[in-house]
């Protein structure tokens, strides 16, 4: 019979072999979030027609498609090349659905054309595995090239980008200062500069800093600093028939704009779903954040234009659990056409009559065959 020493000898040799297994181990981290778990993009009740400026672009003639008909030759690596060189991108990754784990931020590069399209197929999902952010775009950003033409780099237009039938899920841009160069906010997609166009698409449990008076965007952080007084809104960015949480477990958060978070651009949203996401900070924007727990609007010519869309069941510890929209210079307008906002609760402050809602803007909310609940 072995000694007890020979026992607890043998017991440490098989957990530090174990340890070392674990450790070994090649490829990414596995996903966290299931994406056939989640609910599909868009609102089934949502019905508004689509101007043809915010419907899918066409990619029958792309510039790369990632992949040779298995799952194993569409890597994240493979996914970060096809952006950086930019075009029309589509995946041929076998008839099943996939979901490819980045272990690096896909860049966008300003001088590869003026349009980008990602087309996942309505079978690819892109993972951050709770530590990468996916998608990263910024006219600012010498590192990805100053874009052509004349002008401050903010307002030159840039690359559109497109993402349209796929799936964002586990992003994270946790850690990544605001006002550095990579900027904080926007765990699946992080825009500053350009325009942003998605369609039909669904993220899942991305999220951003649980801190910060002003960083935001669990899915997507879009920034347009500087656009000429009295130029009204420019380059406003589109959603369409996209799900951003859609139930519980599956929401997006960060300290302000669970979701999706903005300062100086407009959204068009139509037949779209936000529903679960969170905006986990505290103090509002003399504090660190909590405002916003879906969208969080901020900026002087803004307009946000909501369409046959469902908000429901977010939350925000301050301001606006459903919407926070401030137009700084009371320029902006805000407006819900055949829309239903309901369950978003009071955080501490909100827009009399506008339950889950904060607004300052140049009139009051315009509410057209829509119904905003408690």
């Amino acid at each position: 019979m072995p000694s007890p020493s020979a026992v607890l000898a043998a017991l440490l040799l098989t957990l530090v072999t174990c340890a070392a297994c674990g450790s070994e181990s090649a490829g990414p981290t596995a996903p966290q979030t299931k994406a056939e778990d989640g609910p599909p993009a868009g609102y089934a009740d949502g019905h508004a027609a689509i101007p043809a400026q915010a419907q899918a672009e066409d990619v029958s003639a792309p510039t790369t498609v990632i992949g040779t008909g298995t799952p194993a030759s569409c890597s994240g690596d493979a996914f970060v090349s096809a952006v950086a060189k930019g075009g029309v991108i589509t995946f041929d990754c076998g008839p099943d659905p996939v979901t490819i784990v980045l272990n690096s931020t896909a860049k966008v590069f300003n001088d590869t054309g003026t349009k980008l399209v990602i087309d996942g197929g309505n079978k690819v999902t892109l993972s951050g595995a709770g530590k990468t952010r996916i998608l990263y775009m910024a006219t600012c950003d010498k590192a990805q090239v100053y874009p052509p033409g004349p002008g401050d780099c903010n307002t030159n237009p840039g690359v559109e980008l497109v993402v349209q039938n796929i799936t964002f899920i586990d992003g994270s841009a946790k850690g990544i200062p605001e006002g550095t160069t990579n900027g904080g906010g926007g765990g699946a997609i992080h825009a500053q500069g350009g325009s942003l166009k998605v369609v039909n698409a669904r993220f899942f449990n991305n999220v951003c800093d649980d801190l910060g008076s002003d960083v935001g965007g669990g899915a997507i952080r879009k920034l347009d600093y500087l656009v000429a007084p009295g130029a009204g809104p420019s380059r406003p960015a589109t959603i369409v028939n996209s799900t951003f949480g859609g139930k519980p477990g599956f929401g997006n958060s960060c300290a302000n704009g669970g979701a999706i978070s903005s300062i100086g651009v407009s959204w068009n949203i139509l037949n779209s779903v936000f529903s679960d996401n969170n905006a986990v900070g505290h103090g509002a924007n003399d504090g660190q954040g909590g405002n916003g727990g879906a969208i969080y609007n901020d900026g002087n010519e803004i307009v946000l234009n909501v369409t046959s869309s469902l908000i429901e069941n977010n939350m925000a510890n301050e301001g606006g659990s459903a919407i926070f929209f401030v137009s700084n210079d009371k320029s902006g307008t805000i407006t819900f056409k055949d829309s239903l906002l309901q369950n978003n609760p009071r955080g501490t402050f909100e827009t009399p009559d506008l339950p889950g809602c904060y607004v300052i803007a140049k009139s009051p909310a315009s509410v057209d065959n829509s119904q905003i609940l408690r």
